[in-house]
């Protein structure tokens, strides 16, 4: 656990295409100094302007995650959001020449690899943290999102769904760099054959292919490499959820538990966790120790 705030070393560059736009995009990640936070940056519009990545800018769940502020927007931010929570970066720039993040393979990995090789530096400015002080519940039809009070961050996440190929799977994740790089970042986002079919009939993910996803037939993975984990589904699931959480826009010493759940409800819990600030508070840790006495 980190408890000095982080950015990024160096500033870095990568190119792709929008999964729903099907735009090109350059993508520049770039330091940025203490209580800054994450910020989208639109280099394609006059006067470049910015959109904080904070839960109270999200404007659209149904598709992706998208924030926006005074008619700017950024879509499609779940993927990079969870590379910055899962390597501790709390602060950094990310200027963009379109309105969609580019979707890469369809994962975290390439964010994440970018990230690591750039290296990460830390300043003496404490972190803050949301302490979960009593749990808060949001259920709905067999969807559910709950925090435990907990000394670290640890995430619990279920999926259910009626196909051969995936049902139900669980995976749980405590905060750790490595296990975030090698076990979860990979994690490939995924879509039935009926449902890319249907988007590419009426003009939806027009940068949708075999490379950008996993692809699933009836009984089969479309994708000839096949999968990268034998839980790829809910791992990807995971990724998601560490960056829709993310947006609280500090970091939570909690134990949150997802059941069936997805952009829209994460961010529905969101909500409901700002509704109930008896639950919570904010505040330092300068160490481990410290803490849990």
């Amino acid at each position: 656990m980190h408890f000095y705030q982080r950015t990024i070393a160096k500033p870095v560059v990568c190119s792709g295409v929008g999964v729903h736009s099907g735009k090109k995009v350059t993508l520049t990640i770039k330091p940025a100094p203490p209580n800054h936070g994450i910020k989208f940056v639109r280099t394609d519009l006059p006067d470049n302007p910015s959109v904080p990545a904070l839960f109270k800018m999200v404007v659209d769940t149904s598709l992706a995650t998208v924030i926006g502020c005074n008619g700017v927007i950024v879509s499609t931010i779940e993927h990079l959001m969870a590379s910055f929570a899962g390597l501790s970066i709390d602060n950094a720039i990310v200027e963009l020449d379109s309105y969609e993040m580019p979707i890469m393979d369809g994962s975290a990995y390439h964010y994440t690899r970018l990230i690591n090789e750039a290296g990460i530096t830390e300043d003496d400015i404490p972190r803050y943290f949301f302490i979960i002080k009593e749990p808060i519940k949001l259920e709905e039809n067999g969807k559910s999102v709950c925090v435990y009070p907990s000394s670290e961050f640890k995430l619990t996440c279920s999926i259910d769904f009626d196909h051969p190929l995936i049902r139900q799977q669980t995976f749980i994740y405590t905060m750790d760099e490595e296990i975030f790089t090698r076990e979860i970042s990979g994690a490939r986002t995924f879509g039935f054959m009926h449902d890319y079919e249907y988007y590419k009939r009426y003009g939806l993910a027009r940068g949708a292919s075999m490379g950008s996803g996993i692809v699933i037939d009836k009984d089969k993975v479309i994708n000839e490499e096949g999968l990268r984990f034998q839980d790829e589904f809910v791992r990807h699931k995971t990724l998601d959820c560490i960056g829709d959480f993310s947006l609280l826009g500090m970091p939570i010493l909690g134990h949150i538990v997802t059941k069936k759940t997805g952009h829209a409800f994460n961010y529905a819990f969101l909500e409901e966790f700002f509704a109930q600030k008896e639950c919570w508070e904010t505040g330092p840790i300068h160490n481990f120790e410290e803490f849990v006495s």
